[in-house]
């Protein structure tokens, strides 16, 4: 989860990894450092706290000359966040320096083993661990530095992404990934590297991303040399074209990237179908459907797999290929689907779902079902990811770089592509006519504008949130499509501004949370027209005469849900299967709001990360 950034070639090294680590704060914002190699020294800086902390530090403290550096930006795993527990880290000698991003999981039987050799360790990490053990390694068997680490890095059990150099080899340095992503920029006569390419996209549109056991030697003036880590076999690394922009990555005259965020998804959603949903032909192409149709049609069920937000989108396409397309569908936390020895068979489609594509419990996931014969898609935002790599085949978001940690676009983008293949699948099938099929099409398209106008209730949703931001809990509630937005709306207060709150399907609110319901309790209803309205209503009632503050979602010009609740927010009507892409909206702000009015830091919440990549 922790972000990486190095860099070596003819320009000063400082400005552009502060800048990169500012970029890659998202992945975690616990403590940051930077080490700088000039020639002659290595000069090292680091603090707990943000990049600004560490930004202030180094200017106050060292030098920042020097054309090769590495730096590092933490979400803690083994240690406290604090100044020592900080990346990057020393060996015992002094001469070489890491940083690293994963878990290293059989850390504490190294770690005696090179006590009893003689090293000691400042810090709580594994990290510090790893670069001892790749020290004692180069030096008893007087090797260089990219041979000691990959033998290292075979003796390691867990996950990661590296950077290390060594003072004495001023030119180079060695990186390797395991679990963790990381990507190498290519210049003229400079390199570039990072947890994902958004730290040098100015620089270059040319990078390699490196995959799981392989290891890099950089040297400038010479080409990079990828090799497998486990049987030292040379790589032929695939140089790709970036397709990031500059301007994707900045705020844009936004407060935060998450407001930003939340205002691109008209556009996020029309990306996502463009090219892919033709409705005056009535045509949807995905070639990775199409291609796999068969595959698709003989299935005997659909398990999707899943963590968090990503978790909630697939909640709503179970009902949406339920509903369409008859195809039985079971969604699993992805944390809990590999370790519960699931049965999967041949017969099985695994859809896997991540923004990033690199969670990892996702990908473990991944290959198990691969590995009990299962046919595995994934549905993931960020081009050139490992599950886009790990899975059989796939479907990216198009939602574009999502910087924010609590998930907004991505969501609302993830749904969009598991609609459309619902739909492709449905009319396959032969479980939709052909006029509901393009009644469909036509509606989905129409979805950007109609977000475009959920987003007019912003002012009001303020409104509201001010009224509510200093509530202690809130509650939740939705029924079918709805249920899940539920969820996703409660996910998002929990994760900004800190207040406890709880989804539930509407219906289970009187087997127990009804006892929580009081003069002070919160409680936001989801109830548009179609579907289940009326028994909503009489949920509503059921909060009412409990004297709960109901703030409802309703389709615009309702006046039944208006008589009871307190608040009511209104979004466009459409099919009831497409309404969570509108009646998230509202929850989008509203959290955001109300995390804004208690002045949290609404894009880095405490204890979070944007990528996930540690069990």
């Amino acid at each position: 989860m922790c972000g990486i950034v190095g860099y070596i070639g003819h320009k000063q090294a400082y400005p552009i990894i502060i800048k990169g680590l500012q970029r890659l704060e998202y992945r975690g914002y616990d403590s940051a450092g930077i080490a700088l190699y000039d020639g002659n020294t290595i000069k090292l800086s680091k603090t707990k706290g943000k990049v600004s902390d560490l930004k202030n530090k180094i200017e106050s403290e060292i030098s920042t000359e020097g054309t090769l550096g590495i730096g590092h930006t933490r979400w803690a795993t083994h240690g406290v966040p604090n100044d020592v527990n900080s990346h990057p880290h020393y060996s015992n000698s002094g001469d070489l320096v890491i940083i690293h991003n994963g878990i290293i999981e059989n850390y504490d039987s190294l770690k005696k083993e090179l006590i009893k050799r003689g090293y000691t360790f400042q810090s709580d990490t594994d990290t510090e661990v790893l670069i001892n053990l790749i020290e004692e390694i180069k030096k008893n068997d007087n090797l260089k530095l990219g041979k000691a680490v990959q033998l290292a890095l075979n003796q390691v059990v867990g996950a990661y992404a590296i950077a290390v150099f060594d003072k004495n080899k001023p030119n180079e340095i060695v990186v390797a990934k395991l679990g963790s992503p990381l990507a190498i920029g290519i210049g003229d006569d400079e390199f570039f590297i990072a947890s994902d390419a958004s730290p040098f996209i100015e620089y270059t549109k040319n990078a390699i991303y490196l995959e799981d056991e392989e290891m890099a030697i950089i040297r400038r003036g010479k080409k990079i040399k990828v090799r497998k880590i486990k049987n030292d076999i040379l790589v032929d690394p695939y140089i790709q074209e970036l397709q990031l922009n500059l301007e994707q990555i900045e705020k844009g005259g936004y407060d935060h990237f998450m407001l930003k965020e939340i205002y691109e998804q008209p556009s996020a959603i029309l990306d996502t179908f463009r090219g892919r949903l033709l409705s005056k032909e009535a045509i949807i192409k995905m070639s990775g459907v199409e291609d796999n149709m068969k595959k698709f049609l003989a299935a005997d069920r659909i398990i999707i797999v899943a963590c968090g937000t990503s978790w909630h989108a697939g909640l709503v396409a179970e009902y949406i290929f339920e509903d369409l397309a008859r195809i039985p569908v079971e969604v699993e936390y992805a944390s809990e689907f590999r370790y519960r020895n699931p049965v999967i068979t041949e017969k099985d489609i695994v859809i896997a779902i991540s923004q990033s594509g690199e969670t990892a419990d996702t990908l473990a996931a991944i290959k198990l079902a691969k590995s009990k014969g299962a046919f595995v898609f994934g549905v993931c935002n960020v081009v050139g990811s490992t599950i886009a790599r790990e899975t059989d085949a796939g479907a990216y978001t198009h939602a574009g770089p999502e910087i924010g940690v609590a998930s907004t676009k991505a969501f609302t983008t993830q749904i969009t592509v598991l609609t459309l293949i619902a739909l492709r699948l449905a009319r396959a099938k032969g479980t939709m006519s052909s006029s509901e099929f393009r009644h469909h099409l036509i509606e989905l398209e129409t979805i950007p504008s109609k977000v475009e106008e959920a987003l007019k209730s912003d002012a009001y949703v303020k409104t509201v949130a001010d009224i509510y931001k200093n509530s202690t809990n809130f509650l939740y509630l939705g029924r079918g499509f709805n249920f899940p937005v539920a969820l996703e709306g409660a996910l998002k207060l929990k994760e900004i501004s800190y207040i406890h709150a709880e989804g539930y399907p509407a219906a289970e609110m009187k087997h127990g949370p009804i006892a929580l319901i009081d003069e002070q309790m919160p409680v936001v209803v989801i109830a548009t027209k179609k579907g289940h309205y009326e028994k909503v209503v009489s949920n509503i009632q059921e909060i009412k005469s409990r004297k709960g503050r109901i703030i409802g979602i309703v389709t615009k010009g309702d006046t039944s849900v208006k008589e009871l609740a307190d608040y009511v927010i209104e979004v466009p009507e459409t099919l009831e299967c497409l309404t969570p892409l509108l009646t998230t909206i509202p929850l989008q702000l509203l959290s955001y709001h109300i995390a804004v009015m208690l002045d949290r830091n609404v894009d880095q919440p405490r204890n979070l990360a944007k990528s996930v990549t540690v069990e």
